[in-house]
């Protein structure tokens, strides 16, 4: 019995009769030969877990237990004050520089007070031919205001002479001294009747003193040392006892006095640069 046959131009399978076409043939074949599309693989979908934060203590501050190291004192020396060099003076001899003192001040403030304008007057000469000490007490001994004296008369060895005076006092202390070890007594300080002249000129030396820082004017100082000089000479009599009168307390008070005096004369003249000698 023969099989059905294909209307259509087709290929024979083998057992069967039945024609398959061949644009189904050449569809099939091109379709086996196409690539297959890249699936790209799959994303994990898992929830990613939140950052854990740490839940351990903070740690406490701690202490430092070092001893604080203990200042520490420059052990470096202090430099030493510089002293200019002095030049000579126009004769030859050094110049002496004079320290300088502190501003004065007004009492009870504290404040720095302004002092007087100075106008000393000249010399009308040259005092250098009358010696270092004569020189310097013809420049000081008149007030800023006058017209020093330079000629010989300070050199003379008179009452008339002022600087005579003082010194001559200043010696005549230490004299007193020396004949008193000799009778074999000292002074003791003691009431001394009829040297209130002397006292009065001892107590206010202080304040000359400050008067003539204050005001800068030397002469303060030198007119009182001859006004302590004149007292003291008016007493200087009295100091040792006369004849074959023994040492009394008296005489040791009145020593003491006369002691005290020459070292307020020695202590002025020292402030103007003039020497008082113990012997004259």
């Amino acid at each position: 019995m023969a099989g059905p046959s294909c209307s259509t131009p087709s290929r024979r399978t083998p057992g069967c009769r039945t024609q398959i076409p061949l644009t189904r043939i050449a569809s099939t074949r091109i379709a086996s030969t196409q690539i297959p599309p890249t699936r790209s693989p799959p994303t994990p979908t898992s929830q990613a877990s939140p950052p854990r934060t740490p839940t351990s203590r903070p740690a406490a501050p701690r202490t430092p237990t070092s001893r604080p190291a203990a200042p520490r004192t420059p052990t470096s020396r202090p430099a030493a004050p510089r002293t200019p060099p002095s030049r000579p003076a126009a004769h030859g001899t050094p110049r002496k520089r004079t320290p300088l003192t502190p501003a004065p001040t007004a009492p009870g403030t504290g404040t720095p007070t302004t002092p007087p304008p100075l106008r000393p007057v000249p010399a009308p000469q040259d005092p250098t031919p009358l010696g270092a000490d004569a020189a310097r007490w013809a420049l000081l001994y008149p007030a800023g205001h006058d017209r020093p004296r330079i000629d010989a008369g300070h050199l003379l060895q008179r009452e008339s002479n002022p600087l005579f005076r003082v010194r001559y006092a200043h010696a005549r202390t230490r004299a007193l001294t020396r004949n008193a070890a000799a009778l074999g007594f000292t002074g003791t300080p003691g009431d001394v009747p009829g040297a209130d002249d002397l006292l009065g000129a001892l107590a206010e030396y202080p304040r000359a003193l400050r008067v003539a820082a204050t005001h800068r004017a030397p002469d303060r100082v030198a007119r009182q040392l001859v006004t302590t000089a004149d007292a003291f000479l008016a007493l200087q009599h009295l100091v040792l006892p006369l004849g074959d009168e023994k040492p009394s307390a008296a005489h040791r008070a009145r020593l003491a006095l006369a002691e005290a005096t020459g070292t307020v004369l020695a202590g002025g003249l020292s402030l103007l640069g003039i020497s008082a000698p113990d012997y004259l």
